[in-house]
């Protein structure tokens, strides 16, 4: 917690899930969450703290997996430690971008933007308040909290995901300030989101972000647009609006094979998953795009290694083969 207490990237905030194992530096001064699926040691992200140490880590991650026989992988890793993972003898697959708004310019201005413009207006003119509880103090409405949620989730027809994803419960709310639209008189909530924050305002992110049914149809773009400009009056740097899976993988006559697969996936894959959709709606926001990764071992691995880590996101092969989020 300490070491997470001084990253400023918000989505490390992921350690805290409860679906992770940790290598740990000797000199505590950073870590490495992972999980193990049987065949593959998968990270979540790049090691947390010193970078150093962090680069030892990967090493060591790598040394358990051939020692036991296993794959290793680092999803969603950044640029910051790519050569950590070409010394290993590990292979680079883009895996997307990840959107991030520069709040020190953001403003609800704009025709793309009108909608949200609205949304803000009218839950005011209905009487809806906006909120942010600091985490512990919103223990006495994790009740409400978990309506929504539920109510959400049936609607989605999914089940909650897992591992490079926030999933609802009890302990893992409670580690996190709570963003909410609710009535001013009733104190109903219809849509919230707990909030990852990055040491030194340098970035926030919202996690779970999730609306009442049968509430109003403009709550959660009320409670976006809320959030982003409260982000903003708080100093905070930088806004994650999060990843576009398998965009910007470059011209297909240059990029690997499983590249152009992702291309192929993002250009005609819309009727299981809104990937261009996904993108289209971040692009509003007018965000500084940067790359996602994955590093593993390569070859004839790759398709194991990513059907593994997409069961591990959809909390088992039941999720998996079921509608998510």
């Amino acid at each position: 917690r300490a070491l997470l207490a001084a990253c400023p990237k918000a989505e490390a905030q992921l350690a805290l899930t409860g679906d992770k194992s940790f290598l740990i530096s000797p000199d505590d001064s950073a870590f490495l969450a992972y999980a193990d699926t049987g065949g593959t040691l998968v990270a979540q992200g790049d090691p947390v703290g010193n970078s150093e140490a962090g680069r030892a880590l990967i090493r060591r991650l790598r040394e358990n997996a051939d020692r036991t026989g296993r794959r290793v992988a680092f999803y969603a890793a950044s640029e910051d430690y790519l050569t950590a993972y070409l010394d290993v003898g590990l292979s680079i697959l883009k895996i997307g971008e990840v959107a991030r708004i520069d709040l020190s310019h953001f403003t609800l201005d704009g025709p793309a933007r009108k909608d949200f413009r609205y949304a803000k207006g009218r839950a005011q003119r209905e009487g809806h308040g906006f909120d942010v509880i600091p985490a512990g103090d919103a223990n006495h409405l994790l009740p409400e909290l978990r309506r929504v949620s539920d109510a959400w989730l049936a609607q989605k027809q999914g089940e909650e995901k897992a591992f490079s994803l926030g999933a609802f419960s009890d302990d893992y709310i409670a580690n996190f300030d709570i963003a909410m639209i609710r009535h001013t008189e009733t104190g109903r909530i219809i849509a919230f989101a707990n909030l990852w924050q990055g040491a030194d305002r340098a970035e926030i992110s919202a996690d779970l972000m999730r609306y009442d049914p049968d509430g109003p149809s403009y709550a959660m773009d009320a409670l976006f647009a809320e959030l982003l400009l409260w982000s903003k009056e708080q100093a905070f740097a930088w806004f994650s609006l999060g990843g576009a899976p398998f965009s910007g993988l470059g011209d297909q006559r240059f990029t690997p094979f499983w590249n152009r697969m992702g291309n192929l996936l993002f250009e005609h894959g819309e009727r299981f998953y809104n990937f261009e959709g996904l993108r289209a709606f971040k692009e509003k926001f007018d965000p500084v795009w940067s790359p996602q990764y994955l590093a593993s071992t390569g070859g004839l691995a790759v398709p194991q290694v990513l059907y593994e880590i997409n069961v591990l996101v959809s909390g088992g092969v039941k999720g998996l083969l079921r509608p998510g989020r």
